[in-house]
Parts: structure tokens; C-alpha cells; sequence
């Protein structure tokens, strides 16, 4: 058993509550950690071969299922912004919380959350991206508690009562991209990161839904992740997240900042820190870097604690960490990194690809491990299976569906069964002794070549480069991008756009001349090629769309010691 194992389960009553061991009851699984200890998921499977049920769900969402005993629950949106053409009425939106029965697929309840406006319209390159369900919904084993945006947390039992519910900010960032950072449960407080909605992190009380602490920061902003705890001795546990350029270290008992690190150039934060026992590992997006800190101290420990610095990026996906190497996925490529240097060991081509790029939807779902297997979904609903022993390989790519549906969540594990929810259905995998053939050209040798970087890749690279995006999604390099190889890209829609000759394609030349136009965001223009619209301002709200903020500082306040 590894350090962060060993950690885990020491302090399992602490940060799993009710929970039993083996439920999957949070974004990434058991502590967030992305790795199950399961080794009886299949390797294979299609829509006729060791599926074992699917169920429709009533709209899409990039949130993942999370698993409690017997019940799967798993949050989607309707009623608006399900047509980028016809997005519908802003107070139609309804979110939904829906319970399926793991070991049938019944669904059990399902409950209706209607908007609360304002909310962030159905346009540019932001909602448009993930929509409305991004948060993953967290249970103590006895409620669930999920995140609506600026429609507040709401918290139900797992019979489906409703229990209570808190806004937590009714704010937009600066480019409106929206918040997906999920909840997490310490002690008895259900912690909430609004980013979007008040630059702020609240604890609530999970029993009465009362706020407890708030702690309010304009560094939040370009912070997509979800926050880790980490044990740092028997009396002192650390909330810890990757921001913009920085890694913080909280008091999860008020929020206040223990600690703060630089780390990485990249002004956005999208993927989560993943933990080996009370040191921490961060891989950040374009003009970033990957970062590993030991967890612990008090004010800057960016010397102390840094224990070394990487030029690795990623882009949604966090990694995931498996007897001390670290697997990041990006851009049809999967890195393995010596998490006790940063280096990195190998890396593969993902064999069996249709297309890829910046703007490919593959990059959302997280890789999750299964005994000494790892799983990786796309956004078209491919999964890659890697044999992660000595040597890693792949060994197998499945495809649970040809309908045109996205996969945007991260799967869930338990009980030998895999969770996979798409736009249109919830899909459950397990081994049912039934073969499902994988194309043999599709698992040739692994390709080990240096993989081309996506666009604006690289320590310091923010520079947007249309001509490195178009070849990501010209895989047969024929100089047009077709409709069919735009099949699982969350801009597909927008893309298509493009093609102002009609003949379902779209040629470099349109392409590069209206890419432009396709990042266009209210009140603003895009500068240096940065998520959240160029250059960060300390001094207050940039601009670029979401109105005034009040004037936060830019990290939570410091805590106060004895020295």
C-alpha cells in the first residue's frame, strides 16, 4: 500500500463520514484520488457485450455520477441551453439531482431544481462548453449535497427529501465561463468553492445548511478544480487547491489561509491536485507547468516546500496518481511522470483516436485507475484501457455507443461495475464473461515518437495558434476538417459554422480566417490567449464582462498563529 493509501484509510472515519470504504461518494472517488482497489472491471466491452444496464437521464451535464450504497446519483440540466441555434428561454432552466439503483438501473427518484436568475446566458465559448450541471454532487453516506451555480447548494437525504438549501453568490466571473469546481465534505461542514458566483469559499453546515465561514479572494477567479484534503499530522488537516499561479493551504474549520506556494505560470487552474500521503502534485494548463508541494507550514512556502518544478501541462483532465508515477492526459496523449522528480518516463499516442486538439471534448473526464488498469473516457465516448504494471500499455479501446452522444464526466467504480453518463444516458459496464473485440491496427506497438504539444502548450506559451488547432482536428491531414471527424467536440456546433461553402467541411483557409470569431466574449476582447481574457488585475474586477465585483483581496485572509 502506498503513502496516500496508507493515509486514506487511516483517517477514513474522518473524511468519509458514513460512507462505506469501497462507495464512490465524491468527484474522483475515495478522497478524490481517481483509484479504486477493484480489479474485476472488464477491459472490454460494446453496446452488446458486458453492458449490464443504461439508463436515460433527462439532459445532459458534465458533472460525474457519484456512488452510496446501492444508489447512483448524478446531477443533468434541461429546459435551455440544449440548442446552440435555439438555446430556449433563460427561465425555462431546470436542473435535475437523479438516484438509479446500481444494481438494476431503476430510477429511483428524481429531483427538479428551478433557475435562479440572473444566470450566465447560453453563449460564447464558455456555458456553451460544459452547460449547466458541472459540479459533482458529494454524500456523507446518509444526504447528498449538490451545487447549482447561482442556484444555490441544495441539500436532499438519500431517500430523495428535500433538506434545505443556501445561496452561496449570484456573481459571474469576468469572462462568464461559469464555476465547475465540486463539493467536498470535512467534519461536519460541506465546503463550497463559488468561484464564479462570489470569488469566495464557504463552509455550510451539513445538518442545518447554515453558512459557517466565508472566505472571499479574487484569485479564485480561473480556478476550476475541485480542493483536496490533506492529513498533515493527527491534529492538523489542510484544504488544499491549485489557483491561478499559486497553490493554497487552508484551515478547512474557517477557511482561513494557512499557506501559499507559487506554482506554475498559468492563469487558469482547471484540473484538481492529486495527493500522495502530505505531498501534493499539480498539472496546469497552457503556459503552465506541473508542481510538487509538501503540504504544510504557514505563509509563503514556495521555497520551503517546493520539491520540484516540471514543464508538463495538461488541460481539463486531472491526473491521476498510481504507485508513485502520475498520468496526465492531454490532447490524445497520455504522459507518465515520476512523481518523485517530475520527469517524464514515457508517454503514448492513444491508439483507435478519431480526432483531436485544443477544442476537442476529450479532455474533459478525469482517468480514473481500477486495480493495475486505467481507464480513460473521451468526449465521443471512447475509453482507453491501459495495463499500468511494470510496462504500461494499452490494451484495449471500447466504444459503448455509435448514437451522437458527449461524455463529459469522469466514471465512477464499484462492486466490479464501471459508471459511464453521457448527454443522453447513464451507462453501467461489468464482467459478464462476454468478449468484445477490439480492433487489432488499433493496439499496434505504442507510438513513443515526441508528441506534438497543443496549441500555446509549454511553461510561458499562451500564444493562441490557429494553424496547430486546425491540424489537431485534421488527423488524416488532408487539409479540411470534416463534420464527421468534429464528432464529440463540445464546439462542433460552432464550428460548423465555419464551412461557408456548404460542402460539410471546413477547409484551412475557412478555418483560419473566422477562428476569430468563434472567441468573442461580452464586453471584452481575447488578450495573450488566456481563459479568463488576458491579464489578471490585482487591483480589482477586469472588465471583461461580469460586472463590478466588490474589491476581495487576492488571497483568503492569513490565519493567525502564537509566534
Amino acid at each position: 500500500m502506498n503513502r496516500r493509501l496508507a493515509t486514506v484509510c487511516l483517517f477514513a472515519p474522518l473524511l468519509c463520514l458514513a460512507a462505506s470504504a469501497d462507495d464512490w461518494t465524491r468527484f474522483r472517488g475515495p478522497a478524490g484520488s481517481g483509484v479504486s482497489a477493484d480489479s474485476k472491471i472488464p477491459l472490454t466491452w460494446s453496446s452488446a457485450a458486458n453492458l449490464d444496464w443504461k439508463t436515460a437521464l433527462p439532459g445532459p451535464g458534465a458533472s460525474s455520477p457519484i456512488i452510496v450504497g446501492d444508489r447512483v446519483l448524478v446531477t443533468c440540466y434541461s429546459g435551455y441551453g440544449l440548442d446552440r441555434n435555439d438555446p430556449g428561454q433563460l427561465e425555462n432552466l431546470v436542473r435535475h439531482l437523479v438516484c438509479i439503483q446500481l444494481s438494476t438501473g431503476k430510477k429511483l427518484w428524481q429531483k427538479d431544481v428551478k433557475v435562479v436568475l440572473p444566470e450566465d446566458p447560453f453563449t460564447g465559448i464558455g456555458v456553451t462548453a460544459h452547460g449547466y450541471a458541472s459540479h459533482t454532487p458529494v454524500t456523507d453516506g446518509k444526504n447528498v449535497y449538490a451545487f447549482f451555480g447561482k442556484s444555490g447548494v441544495h441539500a436532499f437525504s438519500l431517500a430523495g427529501k428535500k433538506l434545505w438549501e443556501i445561496n452561496v453568490g449570484k456573481e459571474s466571473d469576468p469572462a462568464k465561463w461559469g464555476s465547475s469546481s465540486s463539493p467536498i465534505i470535512y467534519k461536519n461542514t460541506v465546503i463550497v468553492t463559488a468561484s464564479a458566483e462570489s470569488q469566495s469559499i464557504v463552509g455550510i453546515d451539513r445538518e442545518t445548511g447554515q453558512e459557517l465561514w466565508r472566505q472571499e479572494a479574487k484569485g479564485l477567479d480561473g480556478m476550476w478544480g475541485t480542493p483536496a484534503l490533506v492529513q498533515v499530522n493527527e491534529s492538523r488537516t489542510d484544504l488544499v487547491m491549485c489557483v491561478a499561479r499559486e497553490i493554497w493551504g487552508l484551515n478547512p474549520d474557517n477557511g482561513d489561509l494557512r499557506w501559499f506556494a507559487k506554482a506554475t505560470n498559468a492563469a487558469q487552474s482547471y484540473a484538481s491536485v492529486v495527493l500522495d500521503g502530505s505531498r501534493a502534485f499539480a498539472v496546469t494548463g497552457r503556459g503552465g507547468g506541473s508542481v510538487a508541494i509538501d503540504v504544510g507550514g504557514q505563509g509563503d512556502v514556495t521555497e520551503s516546500n517546493t520539491i520540484w518544478e516540471g514543464s508538463e501541462t495538461a488541460s481539463f483532465a486531472s491526473p491521476v496518481l498510481h504507485k508513485s508515477r502520475i498520468y496526465v492526459v492531454a490532447s490524445k496523449i497520455l504522459k507518465v511522470i515520476d512523481a518523485s522528480n517530475g520527469k517524464v518516463i514515457k508517454q503514448f499516442r492513444l491508439k483507435g483516436s478519431r480526432s483531436g486538439g485544443r477544442m476537442q471534448a476529450a479532455d474533459y473526464p478525469s482517468p480514473v485507475v481500477a486495480g493495475d488498469h486505467l481507464y480513460y473516457l473521451d468526449g465521443s465516448g471512447q475509453m482507453y484501457v491501459f495495463d499500468i504494471r511494470d510496462q504500461p500499455k494499452q490494451v484495449a479501446m471500447n466504444r459503448i455507443t455509435m448514437d451522437s452522444e458527449t461524455f463529459w464526466g469522469t466514471p465512477a467504480i464499484k462492486d466490479g461495475k464501471l459508471l459511464m453518463r453521457s448527454s443522453k444516458f447513464l451507462y453501467c459496464v461489468k464482467d459478464k464473461g462476454q468478449k468484445a473485440e477490439t480492433s487489432p491496427e488499433l493496439l499496434s506497438k505504442a507510438d513513443n515518437r515526441p508528441a506534438t504539444p497543443p496549441a500555446g502548450g509549454g511553461r510561458g506559451g499562451n500564444r493562441f495558434d490557429p494553424a496547430a488547432m486546425f491540424n489537431g482536428m485534421d488527423p488524416n491531414r488532408d487539409g479540411k476538417v470534416t463534420f464527421d471527424e468534429l464528432e464529440g467536440n463540445r464546439m462542433a456546433d460552432r464550428l460548423k459554422t465555419l464551412d461557408k461553402d456548404g460542402d460539410q467541411a471546413i477547409s484551412r483557409n475557412e478555418f483560419t480566417s473566422g477562428i476569430s470569431s468563434l472567441f468573442g466574449r461580452p464586453g471584452g476582447s481575447r488578450s495573450g490567449g488566456s481563459r479568463s481574457g488576458g491579464s489578471r488585475s490585482r487591483g480589482g474586477n477586469d472588465g471583461q464582462g461580469g460586472g463590478k465585483r466588490p474589491d476581495r483581496p487576492q488571497r483568503p485572509q492569513l490565519e493567525k498563529t502564537d509566534q
